[in-house]
């Protein structure tokens, strides 16, 4: 999901000590009559390329899965661990928010017509604790994300809103088939646009202990929000995590960064495509967007590539990538320009190879997660014209939490430090992956293949 998301991942445990809800948490993890509980409610508590003439090159202007509406689950395990608020207790939660409220400057007529008759949903709870039972593969997400329908969608939609995304690059300098993948990527362009009231969402979530701070000042924007007029209760609908609109916005973000294109008197992110599309063009130029740059493209890898190289962390030029034999997909030489880039392999070395640039980090900080950020670039692409990917990611089996915990167990015990037995296959897991694939004579690409877990003595699925 979008901008939830990029704030939805960071780690707030500081956050939630200095929340005046932590005493509330702290009682209730003293009721807990688990060891496990007690200490798990405690803990929560406390790319750039520049456009160039050749086609491949070229950055110009350009004359089915359910969409991103709602988080990606964390690659938190507090979630799994943090037991929820209890229902009864929700009411003595509401009088603290409503000071926090009135502390921030919202009216009384908020604070007592709309914040006192906010409801406690459990659905939210439940979302918000639910763990994926399979380690997702790149080509699954890929090939759910960046679909026929979605990319002729996407061609329909520049042509339609041609004139709108032209000014709006001319303005903010994002390209209109950037705006479009985000819109199609979001929402699948409109169609689900969530369906939870957000108060009773964000109030739900303020008062239950995993995230409390973070979603007490979303909802003190989005009692701002009401309080301008700006949308009424009634109409405040999104996601489980209070994203809303056709981009997917959190309340902050919504009145940091919204836009009234149409001149209607105030920002409507679910009706308006002129505001939805240029708030987001808004947001991305706010945020660091490189005008005429790309946000990276697919690569070809010399056989002889070092993967330890393989990270957002080891950056080169493309002078330094070129000389280690680094190749555009076609098999062209990659362009002679003073640029910075870094190189992504998402399903290790038998799958696609890119570099990705500085937009590539500008993408990442609507979703921290590589395989958004790719799949923005690559239907952004599509929509443009481009073809598919010259190399199809290979099929490979998802990996169940208890697979990849199990692969981190085995790490640990070979004295490779995977860090947390999580069942995430995070930066630690990888780097810990490199590390053994190398001392073990494999291709260093930090992707649990098959051999690795035979290795291990792993079971592979």
């Amino acid at each position: 999901m979008a901008l939830a998301t990029a704030n939805f991942l960071k780690k707030d445990t500081m956050l939630l000590r200095k929340s005046p809800h932590f005493a509330h948490c702290l009682l209730y993890a003293l009721k807990a009559l688990a060891p496990v509980l007690l200490l798990g409610s405690f803990a929560a508590c406390a790319t750039q390329e520049a456009a160039a003439p050749a086609p491949a090159d070229t950055a110009a202007p350009a004359k089915a899965v359910a969409a991103e509406a709602a988080p990606v689950v964390s690659a938190d395990s507090s979630a799994a661990t943090v037991a929820p608020l209890p229902q009864p207790d929700f009411a003595t939660c509401i009088p603290q928010l409503q000071q926090r409220a009135r502390d921030a400057g919202v009216s009384a007529a908020t604070v007592e017509n709309v914040l006192a008759q906010v409801q406690y949903v459990p659905r939210v709870i439940e979302l918000d604790r639910k763990q994926p039972e399979f380690s997702e593969t790149f080509r699954n997400y890929l090939t759910l994300r960046v679909t026929d329908q979605r990319i002729d969608q996407g061609r329909k939609l520049l042509a339609q809103h041609r004139a709108l995304l032209q000014q709006l690059e001319r303005d903010y300098g994002v390209p209109p088939h950037y705006l479009l993948a985000f819109w199609g990527l979001e929402t699948n362009y409109g169609s689900f646009l969530g369906k939870m009231p957000v108060l009773d969402s964000l109030a739900t979530l303020a008062c239950d202990p995993r995230r409390s701070e973070y979603f007490t000042l979303e909802l003190l924007e989005a009692l701002k929000l009401v309080d301008s007029g700006t949308v009424t209760p009634e109409k405040f609908i999104g996601s489980w995590a209070g994203a809303v609109g056709n981009m997917q916005f959190m309340p902050t973000n919504y009145r940091r960064y919204a836009v009234d294109a149409d001149s209607s008197g105030k920002p409507d992110l679910w009706r308006s495509v002129p505001d939805a599309l240029t708030s987001a063009a808004n947001y991305l130029n706010q945020i660091g967007w490189q005008k005429n740059r790309r946000w990276g493209r697919e690569v070809r890898l010399p056989k002889n590539f070092d993967y330890a190289q393989a990270s957002l962390q080891q950056r080169k030029s493309l002078q330094e990538w070129r000389a280690l034999g680094v190749m555009l997909a076609d098999g062209g030489a990659l362009p002679a320009q003073d640029l910075q880039g870094a190189i992504l392999v998402p399903s290790g070395h038998t799958g696609p190879a890119f570099i990705v640039y500085d937009n590539f980090d500008v993408i990442m900080k609507w979703n921290r997660s590589e395989f958004y950020a790719i799949s923005v670039g690559h239907l952004a692409d599509r929509i443009k014209g481009e073809g598919p990917l010259q190399r199809t990611p290979p099929d490979m089996p998802r990996l169940t939490l208890e697979q990849v915990k199990a692969l981190q167990t085995a790490l640990n015990a070979a004295g490779y430090a995977a860090g947390a037995e999580d069942g995430v296959l995070g930066s630690g897991t990888k780097k810990s992956l490199r590390a053994y694939q190398r001392a073990n004579g494999m291709i260093a690409d930090g992707y649990p293949a098959p051999e690795v877990f035979k290795a291990l003595g792993v079971v592979y699925p």
